[in-house]
């Protein structure tokens, strides 16, 4: 199997490098893919099996790697194309409280604003969770129930792994896929109406 070596990059690269080398070398039956940092195992792993392989990860600290064999199979992620979705609201979430001034209003204002958001009917397609926005997926966060509701209902929830990292909080996240800017690019660019807080 191919060996490719991705550590020292910052997101989205290790995603981007390894879909460059599979959109370059079409009959990969599998590959061992090498990152440092856990949020960019958990991206390059999920990217690999949107693509179809089975995929298996070790290592720890600051070398993982990502063992991944072609099945065909796509089980765990949906496949973003470009097409516009129609029916498709976006919500990104770059805060962990709502408007500017007093923080604990701001903090009440948020988690109402969460707990209403099952009244979406047909629309509500994915929130994205980017800096301290991520505050709100981890363990601890008064909103973390309502949202864990929302991914029970369907509702595609993204955590930016880099954020995490950031904060210290990977191990505490609770609820929704840790990404990649890649990823929420792609989100971004499909989505039918994007809100931003």
């Amino acid at each position: 199997m191919n060996r490719l070596d991705f550590k020292g990059l910052n997101c989205p690269q290790p995603v981007m490098e390894t879909k460059k080398y599979l959109d370059e070398h079409k009959a990969m039956e599998g590959l061992h893919v090498l990152v440092d940092n856990k949020a960019a195992s958990e991206n390059v792993s999920r990217f690999l099996s949107s693509r179809g392989f089975t995929t298996e990860v070790t290592g720890q600290d600051r070398e993982y790697t990502i063992n991944a064999t072609l099945s065909g199979e796509c089980n765990e992620c949906e496949v973003l194309d470009l097409q516009p979705l129609e029916k498709s609201t976006l919500i990104l979430f770059s805060h962990n409280t709502m408007g500017t001034g007093n923080k604990e209003l701001g903090g009440k204002l948020m988690l109402s604003f969460i707990k209403t958001l099952g009244e979406i009917k047909d629309s509500l397609w994915r929130l994205v969770f980017v800096n301290e926005g991520v505050m709100l997926t981890v363990q601890g966060a008064e909103t973390l129930s309502a949202l864990q509701d929302l991914e029970k209902k369907g509702v595609s929830l993204l955590v930016c792994g880099t954020c995490l990292d950031y904060f210290n909080l990977l191990e505490k996240k609770q609820v929704g896929q840790t990404t990649n800017m890649l990823d929420i690019m792609t989100s971004l660019q499909v989505a039918g109406k994007v809100i931003n807080f």
